[in-house]
């Protein structure tokens, strides 16, 4: 059986500012509680033979896999396709007014200047397709809220990529087979269309 175990990258300064962003090139660190955040998905994944880690261009998406693999050698490979939404102008702003200017348009309309959520979720859709792709048995991805938040919605058939599961805690471990995670990315698509 193949394993992809997917996890939110750990507690960042963003998280305490409430902040959003979609631009990699962004520094954003991890927090000293999300280190141990990260240390502790270590030891939850410690006796699992990890072949590869996927992991984002931001940066706190690499702090977090390399410290909760620390001492162990398994290579890793940048997925941009798992990146965050690029949400444009709303770089930086707060949670609530990226979620005030969502609740005014559709899925499909891009943020300012940036991409829309729908064509976010194609996007994902394409990286689980990638990573169903690859021949490692047991791969951990390091991303972001919205395409697990997405995959998981999306692999238990909800009409609704936002829920039933919508707020996902950082640095925990969410585990998908591979039918799961191309039931995922087959109902992201049907979803977003």
């Amino acid at each position: 059986m193949r394993l992809f175990i997917l996890t939110r990258h750990a507690h960042s300064t963003l998280n305490v500012e409430s902040r959003v962003n979609g631009d990699p090139s962004v520094p954003v660190l991890l927090t000293e509680d999300g280190r141990q955040e990260a240390a502790q998905l270590g030891l939850q994944l410690a006796n699992v033979p990890i072949a590869i880690c996927v992991h984002t261009r931001f940066r706190r998406t690499l702090e977090t896999a390399r410290i909760a693999l620390e001492g162990r050698d398994v290579p890793f490979v940048e997925e941009p396709l798992l990146d965050d939404i690029d949400v444009g102008e709303l770089e930086g702003e707060t949670i609530e007014e990226y979620r005030a200017w969502k609740r005014e348009h559709s899925r499909s309309e891009p943020f300012p200047g940036g991409e829309s959520l729908d064509d976010a979720a194609g996007r994902y859709a394409r990286a689980f397709t990638h990573l169903l792709e690859r021949p490692e048995p047991t791969m951990l991805v390091a991303c972001h809220e919205i395409p697990i938040r997405y995959a998981l919605n999306a692999a238990a058939g909800s009409p609704d990529l936002d829920g039933p599961a919508h707020a996902l805690p950082n640095a925990t471990p969410y585990l998908f087979d591979e039918p799961a995670l191309r039931r995922a990315a087959v109902h992201i698509d049907a979803l977003r269309a």
